[in-house]
């Protein structure tokens, strides 16, 4: 499975974050339905518990803990969100902002994220 990059930024796909990579500066997704469209071609889709995307990772939420098929653990607390690589995710209103520098924007069914 592949391992995200640095520049790995969380996206809400229903009620989970999930990981968007990258190696460009910017990346914009928008939700249709049950679907995920991001503009870097990874698309997301929720299926019950679960989110896959189709780059063959998947993602299940138990509580308050998302797990990936990759070995990452995302868990929530809070506004926080927390990895088990040393990233962290801060929810303030409509953004995120990671430790490593990305920031994404909410804005009705689309996020944007730099």
């Amino acid at each position: 499975m592949k391992k995200f990059s640095a520049m790995a930024t969380l996206v809400f796909v229903s009620a989970f974050l999930v990981p968007v990579t990258d190696t460009n500066a910017e990346v914009s997704c928008q939700r249709i339905g049950a679907q995920v469209y991001c503009s870097n071609g990874q698309n997301f889709q929720q299926i019950g518990p679960n989110v896959y995307d189709n780059r063959g990772n998947s993602w299940q939420q138990i509580g308050p803990n998302t797990y990936g098929s990759d070995g990452s653990v995302y868990q929530r607390i809070g506004p926080n969100t927390y990895d088990n690589r040393g990233n962290s995710w801060q929810q303030i209103g409509p953004n995120t902002y990671g430790s490593n520098g990305t920031a994404c924007q909410r804005i009705g069914r689309n996020t944007y994220c730099r």
